[in-house]
């Protein structure tokens, strides 16, 4: 067996986890990032990886179990796509940026306090601040859920757009919010 070190940090993959804990919570990106200034471990299980610095992706592959202490997400497979920026004056180590991250087959990005994000892909890409679920995408939160053929959130904007496509319409089932319960879109 052998053991390979990762070049970029695994901290950087925890923007994917940052994002699900958005699908939930209606933070801004800015209050998201920020509540990750505690250092808590981020633990990435897989059955392989493979780091490719000449095509500048990461990828995790089987039984894929990404765990931080608000969340959780698994899947088949995690594409890291990453950019090296050259050092800058005053800094010699060349900077690392997250292009986009990719989650593939079997998708469940879980919140510990609630929600959940199920779908066959999820793409993230980082400059955009655009999470989009694609595959059966479904977003739950207690007895509430919305589905369609692609859920995009766009975290900058706070804002999401559900799309039908042929004969396959939006659907939305929300219950009457009781009291102490939260539903989709509230804290």
């Amino acid at each position: 067996m052998r053991i390979v070190r990762p070049i970029i940090p695994v901290v950087h993959l925890l923007l994917l986890l940052l994002v699900a804990n958005h699908l939930s919570t209606g933070r801004s990106a800015a209050q998201v990032f920020a509540k990750k200034a505690d250092n808590s471990p981020i633990v990435i299980r897989a059955d392989s990886l493979e780091i490719d610095d000449n095509r500048k992706i990461v990828t995790f592959s089987g039984n894929v179990d990404a765990k931080e202490t608000q969340f959780t997400i698994n899947c088949d497979k995690m594409l890291v796509y990453y950019l090296q920026q050259k050092a800058g004056p005053g800094n010699e180590e060349a900077q690392l940026k997250i292009q986009k991250i990719i989650a593939q087959g079997n998708v469940r990005i879980t919140r510990a306090s609630g929600g959940v994000a199920m779908a066959e892909q999820a793409l993230y890409y980082h400059a955009d601040e655009k999470l989009v679920l694609t595959g059966k995408p479904v977003v739950r939160q207690g007895d509430d859920f919305v589905e369609g053929s692609k859920i995009t959130l766009f975290l900058r904007e706070n804002r999401s757009i559900v799309e039908g496509s042929g004969d396959s319409k939006v659907r939305a089932v929300l219950f009457p919010s009781r009291k102490g319960e939260s539903s989709l879109g509230q804290q």
